[in-house]
Order: C-alpha cells, then sequence, then structure tokens
C-alpha cells in the first residue's frame, strides 16, 4: 500500500504561464470598465469649471452699483451644520465687487459658501468673536474663489436653529 502512495503523482494544476495571461486578462477587463464607467458618469468641463445657465443666474438680485463697487445679493444659504448635524443655519449674504459684478462667479462663490457652511461646527459661530471669524471665513473664501474681484462679504441675516 506505502507503494501505491509513494508512486501516485499529485495532479497538475495550470502552469505559471497560463496564470499570468488570465491574470492580465482579468487586470485588463477591470481597467476597461472602470473607464467606460467613469466616463458614463463623468461630468462634463463646462459644469465642472462653473458654468452656470442663465436661468439660475438671473434668480440673483443685483443691487445698485455706486462709486465702483457693485452689490449683489445672492439666494439664502440654508444647510444643516457640521456639529451636530441637527442644527440648521440660514443665511443671507451680499457680496460686494470692485467694478461691475459677474453673477456667474456670484452663483460659484454661493456654491463655495454653501459647502463650506455644511463644515462648520456650532461651536465655531458661538458668540461675538465667533461671528467675526464666521465672516472673515466667508470673506477669504470669496475673495479666493473670486481672485480678488470679491471686496467682502456683507452678513444680512443669520438664523441658527
Amino acid at each position: 500500500m506505502a507503494a501505491k502512495d509513494a508512486t501516485a503523482e499529485k495532479p497538475a494544476g495550470p502552469s505559471l504561464v497560463v496564470q499570468l495571461a488570465v491574470l492580465a486578462a482579468l487586470t485588463a477587463g477591470a481597467i476597461g470598465a472602470g473607464w467606460v464607467a467613469a466616463s458614463m458618469i463623468a461630468v462634463p468641463q463646462t459644469q465642472a469649471s462653473g458654468e452656470v445657465t442663465p436661468e439660475r443666474a438671473t434668480e440673483t438680485r443685483t443691487g445698485e452699483m455706486s462709486n465702483g463697487v457693485g452689490i449683489v445679493h445672492i439666494d439664502p444659504i440654508t444647510t444643516n451644520m457640521g456639529t451636530p448635524v441637527d442644527m440648521w443655519i440660514r443665511l443671507e449674504l451680499s457680496l460686494v465687487f470692485s467694478g461691475e459684478p459677474d453673477l456667474a462667479m456670484a452663483e460659484l462663490i454661493h456654491q463655495d459658501l454653501l459647502a463650506y457652511m455644511r463644515t462648520v461646527k456650532v461651536q465655531q459661530i458661538q458668540g461675538a468673536s465667533g461671528f467675526q471669524h464666521l465672516k472673515s471665513d466667508l470673506a477669504e473664501r470669496a475673495d479666493i474663489r473670486s481672485e480678488g474681484v470679491v471686496r467682502d462679504v456683507l452678513i444680512r441675516t443669520m438664523l441658527v436653529e
């Protein structure tokens, strides 16, 4: 019996070359499927760069322009805050432009400020100093987004619930 067991060979598996070929084919298939899926769900570059539709831009109200300064009243921002998530904030803001206001840029800034407000914690805006920090943060984000065209952000109303 022992002689029979010793002479029995193990069944031969696929060779190393076949395994590498299967691995390469599966990898190529996964890369191709990923490329197809990404091209189907990708946002067109014109939308990603911040092109605003005319219908949306006309909703933004332009204030008066005097002394080379234009004011744009952007749509109210209503969102939940970062912590606690059941806390909501509503901001009505105005953007002070140097020169002629740009409604498309105002809409981009509106979206950026909305995204920022979702990360703010209630503890950050408590008290007078918290309000001042919030105002300076909003003004800084608007300045960066507009590349210096927006001078200031005016907080018209702020409601935290």
